[in-house]
């Protein structure tokens, strides 16, 4: 089971997060989210990781030369487009591994199909679609959960890209959603936090504990 901690905002949470185990760490570059890490920090964040800790650059509407600026100084070489971004973006930025994050709202996946079906035309699919909640005014870390049944149902894990699923998840109901969802990988940020913005390392413990222990790991 891939999981990602997002939300790391300085050096030494980063390297007590990483003794955790997680495959990833979400540095957020959205400037409006109380998660916000400053590119010079992260660049010492992602300095620091173990080989086997990936850092994620976290990216909502900005453009590829700003993507590219930030991941050069940064050393980064995993994007995850939180945004309103067009398939031609992901065209632009073949460089880079990119996780597509989509927030599923009352329509479901429809959006996300027509989506994909434009990326395979362009030979530009994202490594991973991350799933997350449809909070209107929001790009993600609203702590609100996705419809586990319907993303079930409705997600088809063979011909789609890798599912990560987000949203809302924390220590105890991180096994559900697993067990419902069956996704690839798990994403958090809000959910192991013991204030905004603040990573709590038990929470984080016990996160990633239980998503191992469903998955049978």
């Amino acid at each position: 089971m891939w999981v990602k901690i997002c939300g790391i905002r300085d050096i030494v949470t980063a390297e007590a997060v990483a003794e955790l185990g997680p495959q990833a760490i979400g540095l957020n570059f959205y400037r409006s989210s109380p998660r916000f890490v400053a590119p010079a920090t992260a660049k010492e964040i992602a300095g620091r990781l173990p080989p086997e800790v990936t850092p994620v650059g976290l990216f909502v509407n900005h453009t590829p030369d700003e993507i590219r600026a930030i991941c050069g100084q940064c050393g980064l070489e995993t994007i995850q487009l939180h945004g309103d971004e067009p398939a031609d973006i992901l065209a632009e930025l073949r460089e880079f591994r990119v996780i597509r994050a989509f927030r599923c709202g009352p329509e479901g996946l429809a959006p996300l199909g027509e989506y994909l079906d434009r990326c395979r035309e362009l030979d530009a699919l994202p490594v991973a679609c991350l799933i997350d909640a449809h909070v209107a005014g929001m790009y993600g870390g609203s702590g609100e959960t996705v419809p586990w049944d319907r993303l079930a149902e409705e997600y088809p894990q063979a011909e789609w890209p890798p599912l990560i699923l987000a949203g809302g998840l924390t220590p105890r109901n991180v096994a559900a959603a697993i067990q419902t969802v069956r996704p690839w990988g798990v994403d958090v940020a809000s959910g192991v936090e013991s204030t905004r913005a603040v990573k709590d390392l038990a929470l984080v413990r016990e996160f990633i504990r239980e998503s191992r222990r469903v998955a049978g790991e």
